[in-house]
């Protein structure tokens, strides 16, 4: 599934923010590059984190101490990550997964993947090779809303039957009740990917 074959967080905002990625760099136990730090003269005194374009981003607020915010920025990203652990699937549960997709939307197709497994993908949700019956998801996806990672694996999943984006494969997609919604999604995330990659060197 490619990315353009057709959300990001409200909090990150071009306004009067600054983004001080040189701190987050120094903060312990937080690999270089891995979290964004923003402070803002908006926030006053709560504290969120969120996971953007695949780094976490923690907003605080403009006047909290560097003491505070070295005790303060590994802990959100802690929390961060534990909630991504809760929800992260394991392959095996893929694959059940969409054997009920596949039941439920698209009966007529008895195909199932040999195997399904998470792979770093920057280009690409998901792909499937219907030679073989494997499917690979993007590790991006991995602590995303449920429906938009069943969109990618029933997406995934109809191209053990259909090779194509033809007629066939689109009405058989559009049997998903969230796609638009899970679309919509992955275009925000997309975006919020592009905005946040440094600019290419001429």
């Amino acid at each position: 599934m490619r990315d353009e074959d057709n959300g990001a967080n409200s909090e990150v905002r071009v306004e009067s923010t600054f983004i001080e990625e040189s701190a987050a760099l120094s903060l312990p136990g937080i690999g270089e590059g891995e979290i964004i730090v923003i402070r803002s003269a908006r926030r006053k005194r709560n504290i969120s984190a969120y996971r953007q374009g695949g780094k976490i981003v923690v907003s605080i607020p403009a006047r909290l101490s560097k003491y505070d915010e070295r005790s303060v920025v590994p802990e959100m990203v802690a929390k961060i990550r534990a909630q991504e652990a809760a929800r992260t699937f394991d392959e095996s549960a893929l694959s059940t997964r969409i054997d009920q997709l596949l039941s439920q939307y698209a009966p007529e197709i008895h195909e199932r993947p040999t195997s399904v497994s998470w792979r770093t993908m920057h280009e690409r949700w998901g792909s499937c090779t219907n030679v073989d019956g494997t499917i690979r998801i993007s590790s991006r996806l991995q602590g995303r809303p449920a429906y938009v990672l069943d969109f990618v694996l029933f997406h995934e999943a109809i191209h053990l039957r259909f090779g194509d984006h033809g007629g066939e494969f689109t009405s058989t997609l559009a049997r998903f009740p969230a796609q638009s919604r899970a679309q919509a999604y992955l275009d925000g995330y997309e975006a919020a990917e592009d905005a946040l990659r440094p600019p290419k060197l001429s």
